[in-house]
């Protein structure tokens, strides 16, 4: 681990709901850098079960409390999107810098607010999701700057499942307005293509709502109807400004798949990250990656004897490989979740800039609100926002901020 001796930055968690027990356990591995310090939740009962459990030392009554809390450098906010632009901004104003779960804010309009509060202040604001930081991710960008697979022109990422109603115990949100598979689960994906391929210039969609209401199937909340309220499966064609052209599949309408979860087609060879599962794509750190070249793809006579060569499967050298999230539900997740706060506290230390950048976290939610508009209006949508390209995580993070 690092051997760093500066202060770590005091870190204030508001929300300790289902995602905090991941945050909270993974943090515990880069104390020279973050000290959970303090935290508030609206349910009091559930502050003091994870301060007790994750012994952090302090626990306010309220938002209020929290920011005027002079300790706190940082906050890190696990509550719902809904609540993110009122608390990230309140944050802000605070004068302290913000790391926000998915997504930045629910509106543009918020998100640029964000956005330009923190650049007159001095402050920072990262945004999750943070997995494309995990080992499978960063091997594909270090393929792709290596130009293994020459210059990226096409892809295809698609997350199609049955419906998270058969394993969340609090499913009904999934399915409100502007949610659905592409605003749940579309960010992971558009966040990965964002750190690969930069940033989208236009969009073209069509949506669909497959079901009327769905039945939930966790065990406390068995039979109860969920009404739905959002095209559940969305098929979207994205443009990047890099001249790739990406389909995108989300959907909680498809029984079973064995799609890949995402492959991106150069002008060299093809990459692949092959996951049978249906939830090991871009919202866990790792797992495989395979790739062929021209030479190895290429069929070059049908009646060749011998079989085409299998893929190559590539050595995943970078850390943060982990897939296990289909764990106990009653045991925290396994996985790297919080990295992508530690960079932005490293980072802010340097100087330099961070990775999961409030830019990208704007981006991905312009580009997702383009496609649930281009479904609507059955047009092509713009995409306006920018960012520059984030830099690779060293492959021996965080030793190499030491």
């Amino acid at each position: 681990m690092s051997t760093r001796t500066r202060k770590p930055m005091n870190v204030g968690v508001v929300g300790l709901g289902d995602i905090s027990d991941t945050y909270l356990t993974n943090l515990r591995n880069y104390t020279d850098s973050v000290k959970v310090a303090a935290c508030t939740d609206l349910n009091p009962a559930a502050a003091k079960r994870q301060a007790d459990r994750y012994g952090i030392p302090v626990v306010h009554d309220t938002l209020e409390a929290l920011l005027i809390d002079p300790e706190i450098d940082v906050v890190l906010d696990l509550t719902t999107p809904n609540a993110h632009a009122k608390i990230n901004l309140a944050a802000l104003h605070a004068g302290k810098h913000v790391y926000t779960e998915k997504t930045l804010a629910t509106s543009l309009e918020d998100g640029r607010e964000i956005l330009e509060l923190a650049k007159a202040k001095g402050l920072r604001v990262g945004c999750a999701p943070d997995t494309w930081l995990g080992g499978r991710s960063q091997t594909l960008r270090a393929l792709l700057d290596s130009g293994a697979i020459g210059s990226v022109a096409s892809g295809v990422a698609t997350c199609v499942l049955p419906g998270l109603e058969w394993f969340h115990p609090s499913p009904d949100h999934f399915y409100e307005p502007g949610v659905g598979a592409l605003g749940d689960m579309g960010p992971y994906y558009l966040a990965q293509l964002a750190s690969l391929l930069g940033p989208v210039k236009s969009v073209a969609a069509i949506g669909k709502q497959t079901f009327d209401t769905r039945t939930a199937h966790y065990p406390t909340i068995a039979g109860h109807q969920i009404p739905v309220n959002v095209d559940s499966h969305m098929s979207a064609t994205l443009e990047y400004h890099n001249g790739a052209v990406v389909t995108l599949i989300q959907s909680f309408d498809v029984w079973d798949s064995q799609l890949p979860r995402l492959e991106l087609y150069g002008t060299e060879g093809v990459i692949c990250e092959p996951d049978l599962d249906p939830l090991w794509g871009p919202n866990v750190f790792g797992g495989e990656v395979w790739l062929k070249t021209g030479d190895t793809a290429r069929f070059r006579d049908a009646l060749r004897p011998d079989p085409l060569p299998d893929w190559e499967r590539v050595e995943v050298k970078h850390r943060f490989n982990e897939t296990d999230i289909a764990a106990d539900p009653a045991l925290p997740r396994v996985n790297s979740r919080g990295i992508g706060l530690v960079d932005m506290v490293l980072a802010i230390e340097s100087g330099r800039p961070h990775r999961c950048s409030g830019e990208i976290g704007y981006h991905v939610l312009e580009v997702v609100q383009a496609i649930f508009a281009s479904a609507t209006e059955r047009r092509f949508v713009d995409v306006e926002s920018t960012f520059s390209l984030p830099a690779p995580l060293p492959t021996d993070f965080p030793d190499s901020e030491a």
